[in-house]
């Protein structure tokens, strides 16, 4: 059974703290293994990706096969039913559409007091790689949550890596590649694809930046090769927190809650309310619908561990708590989520009003589904353009300009003892006297 807390008990902060402090990520051993597995894509290249292809996913490759050549792609994707299809490029569209808002300027400048130039200047990654777990199992709308915010950017080169145990592969991620714009969809995974994008093999170009989520192996990995390559986040398991008035379905918040639980044994799923009975009435609906589900043993394992309902005594309480949380899914099913909203601070994507399941945001509602999970949410946003692009600050002094505020860097330049800094400033400024 799931916590259930109110704010009113006597040990509520010692029991919440807890609750925030539970470690919920993937944490095998594999540090170690992850750096053997690195250096050994980094001595051996193609063949030491081949190798491990075959140990772990059971699949022999050569060079020529790593990736899925024009024709293979095609055929997967000629399988994909017209349904599918059509939702899968509903999804693209949207997604687009949203990314497409969040793409700056490309380029910004003023004039200073002094007559000097300022601004700044947006430029794409030229390469990312995108991992996509594999298998069946494998997920088509993180291809485009990923891939078509890069191509928004502008990346030039954006290819994927994504295992293929025993040969199973679902046809939607080639779909979701070829719409998203994706040039190359390597059939690797682990820490060797990781290893693979970071450093490059004979075969496989090296990227500027990773993104994308992973098992254990590929968070470590991802966590070794940053400062070579860039990376988006080390994302660990999913999460919702469903803030209701009671005014809601409670099968509703129930299949909410559900929808996160139902990813991994670790996730969390927690629900606030200032309605005890309505709390109550949730946690019934949970326990039935779970009978129902296909992945009951992973759900009603995640709800177990780590599930909690909390009672407050009104709805501002319970804002003040998820920020607390600052979880990575947050639903207001409440009567003015607008309202509610302007109380929250951290948060990594929030859903309003009883019409908006967070399963909307998985798919199609547009806004970017990889978010910032284990309470990072209160420093860190979701995948956007900006992950894909660079800022370079740009500066043009005039002779006057540099008359005016040249002495003011000499002066600090002296003062930290940098001579050479200093000097570049007085030659220029003792011609100008000259």
């Amino acid at each position: 059974m799931p916590q259930f807390l109110t704010t009113t008990q006597a040990d509520f902060e010692m029991a919440f703290t807890a609750l925030l402090g539970m470690k919920r990520e993937d944490s095998p051993e594999v540090d170690a293994d992850v750096a053997a597995i690195i250096a050994y894509v980094r001595a051996r290249g193609d063949q030491a990706v081949i190798d491990l292809t075959a140990r772990f996913d059971r699949l022999q490759l050569s060079p020529e096969t790593l990736a899925f050549s024009p024709d293979e792609m095609a055929a997967e994707v000629a399988k994909v039913g017209a349904e599918d299809r059509a939702a899968l490029e509903l999804a693209a569209e949207r997604i687009r559409a949203y990314h497409l808002r969040q793409m700056p300027m490309a380029e910004e400048s003023w004039t200073g007091p002094h007559g000097e130039t300022l601004g700044w200047r947006w430029t794409p990654v030229s390469a990312a790689g995108l991992y996509v777990p594999g298998g069946t199992a494998s997920y088509p709308s993180s291809v485009l949550m990923n891939a078509i915010p890069a191509k928004v950017a502008g990346v030039e080169r954006l290819v994927i890596a994504c295992p293929t145990p025993d040969g199973a592969l679902n046809p939607l991620v080639l779909l979701a590649a070829h719409l998203a714009g994706v040039d190359t969809v390597y059939r690797i995974g682990g820490a060797q694809a990781i290893a693979a994008l970071a450093y490059g093999t004979d075969t496989i170009e090296p990227v500027d930046k990773i993104t994308g989520p992973g098992n254990a192996w590929v968070a470590a990995a991802k966590r070794r090769v940053f400062g070579k390559v860039g990376i988006d986040m080390i994302a660990g398991p999913s999460e919702i927190l469903v803030i209701a008035d009671g005014q809601t379905d409670p099968d509703w918040v129930a299949l909410d809650l559900l929808s996160q639980a139902e990813h991994d044994v670790s996730a969390q799923a927690i629900l606030i309310t200032p309605d005890e009975g309505f709390a109550r009435a949730v946690g019934a609906a949970v326990e039935r619908r779970l009978e129902t589900l296909d992945r009951r043993e992973i759900a009603s394992a995640s709800w177990a561990e780590f599930g909690a309902i909390i009672v407050t005594r009104d709805l501002a309480e319970a804002a003040a708590l998820s920020n607390r949380i600052a979880p990575e899914h947050l639903e207001l099913c409440v009567a003015d989520p607008d309202a509610l909203s302007a109380r929250i601070t951290h948060a990594g994507a929030i859903f309003l009003g009883h019409w908006t399941p967070e399963a909307i945001g998985d798919y199609v509602g547009g806004p970017n589904h990889v978010l910032p999970t284990a309470r990072s949410a209160r420093f860190s946003s979701g995948l956007s353009v900006m992950d894909f692009l660079k800022r370079t600050t740009l500066a043009k002094m005039t002779p006057a300009a540099l008359a005016a505020i040249g002495p003011a860097a000499e002066r600090l330049a002296q003062s930290e003892s940098l001579g050479a800094h200093g000097l570049s400033v007085r030659a220029r400024l003792d011609r100008l006297n000259g």
